[in-house]
């Protein structure tokens, strides 16, 4: 019911204050979610940590493997899971990625296709995580190590709303950001693949800071699905004309 009642009301970006992002995070019940989660999973590792001790600095080091792991791994599923056409080629996949990545591009101030869903972002948190805590804490790191990825996806969601509010951040950093993301969707979107960090886009040769020096993208909303793609795989725009009817 509650998220019914969060998808009826209408959320553009570019007409918010950051006051109503807030109210708008907070109801979001897939944030609500990761919020209960990531108490519960401090709760288990505590528990764990009880019967199963390891050294503290083993435990401080599954997080911080995992905030270094973290923007690689936004980065990874940003550039080669959210961009790739695969996952529109196929009849099985085609509305995932309509949901995950193409609304959002068509339309970039639409907070209600920005949110990851919980069904897919959770399993890519687990498979991300359970072997950095394991590996380093053993049982006790894996639910510490989930709930550090889980508090960074959290920041990861705000900070992507944020750089789609009409709002100019006071930090210079986030400022920086901010043009990054933007240019990601206006201008070029085969670079900037960064949101909460700008150092793969920058090991990896994709990042761009001047729109004169980077040629316009004619793709840069639809994600080259168009032409001869639609005709060959129909589906994501079978679905955009069903949801407009």
């Amino acid at each position: 019911m509650l998220t019914r009642q969060w998808y009826r009301e209408k959320y553009q970006l570019d007409r918010m204050t950051f006051r109503d992002l807030m109210w708008a995070y907070v109801l979001y019940p897939s944030i609500q979610v990761y919020a209960v989660l990531f108490i519960s999973s401090i709760v288990i590792a505590v528990g764990i940590f009880s019967y199963f001790p390891v050294s503290p600095l083993q435990l401080l080091g599954s997080i911080v493997a995992t905030l270094v792991a973290y923007p690689f791994v936004e980065y990874g599923v940003h550039r080669f899971l959210l961009h790739a056409r695969f996952l529109y080629q196929s009849e099985w996949t085609a509305a995932l990625w309509k949901r995950i990545h193409f609304d959002h591009h068509q339309d970039p101030n639409d907070l209600r296709v920005l949110f990851g869903s919980v069904s897919n972002t959770l399993p890519t948190l687990v498979v991300s995580t359970v072997p950095i805590g394991f590996s380093i804490a053993g049982w006790a790191g894996v639910p510490l190590s989930f709930a550090t990825a889980l508090g960074c996806f959290m920041v990861y969601e705000l900070c992507h709303c944020m750089q789609h509010l009409r709002v100019t951040p006071k930090n210079t950093f986030l400022r920086r950001l901010k043009r990054h993301h933007l240019l990601h969707h206006f201008h070029n979107e085969q670079g900037n693949f960064g949101i909460t960090s700008l150092i793969c886009d920058h090991l990896f040769g994709t990042e761009y800071s001047s729109a004169e020096k980077t040629p316009v993208s004619p793709t840069v909303s639809n994600l080259g699905y168009q032409d001869e793609e639609r005709l060959l795989y129909p589906w994501v725009a079978q679905l955009s004309e069903h949801k407009e009817s």
